[in-house]
């Protein structure tokens, strides 16, 4: 299984067996640090977070399933 990049502000992924553009599952993985605050009650809330790394395990796409097919493409109209 390749690892496919996030996409940035020109590019997008794109499903190359069925061409969909907008539809994904995305498996990661974060470590993060986050500032934990409890309250009175003992309710936990996030504060803060901070990711300190992020790894794409796999994309998939959610019409046909498949998973070694995404690739990054451009947005239509983005700078190039």
């Amino acid at each position: 299984m390749t690892t496919v990049p996030l996409p940035t502000d020109g590019t997008r992924w794109r499903c190359t067996l069925c061409g969909n553009l907008t539809r994904f599952d995305v498996t990661r993985s974060s470590k993060v640090v986050e500032y934990v605050h409890l309250d009175l009650a003992g309710e936990p809330s996030v504060e803060e977070r901070e990711v300190v790394s992020e790894t794409i395990e796999s994309v998939r796409c959610r019409w046909c399933n498949a998973v070694d097919q995404i690739e990054l493409v451009d947005r239509p109209g983005a700078a190039s």
